[in-house]
């Protein structure tokens, strides 16, 4: 079966965000009151797997082994099966 993984990976609470502070600073002096700005990205992709199961536990070492730095970020992610044409 197929899956879609929709991940979101951020810096830790405890990492310094440059580019959010530099986005916060922006929308503060446009008059917006945001007070905390964190940056990061949104992947998907899309994958063959036997259960849903087996679809969170690759999703999970691709995350951990290549899109995420696990000493300095998170991720998180939902993984949806995908209908059959």
């Amino acid at each position: 079966m197929n899956y879609k993984a929709l991940i979101t990976v951020t810096l830790r609470p405890s990492v310094l965000d440059p580019a959010g502070t530099a986005v916060r600073d922006a929308l503060i002096q446009m008059d917006y009151a945001a007070s905390s700005v964190r940056i990061g990205k949104y992947i998907e992709l899309e994958l063959a797997a036997s259960s849903d199961t087996e679809a969170k536990e690759h999703i999970s070492k691709i995350c951990d082994r290549l899109l995420a730095n696990p000493v300095i970020e998170t991720y998180r992610f939902d993984v949806i099966p995908l209908e059959h044409p």
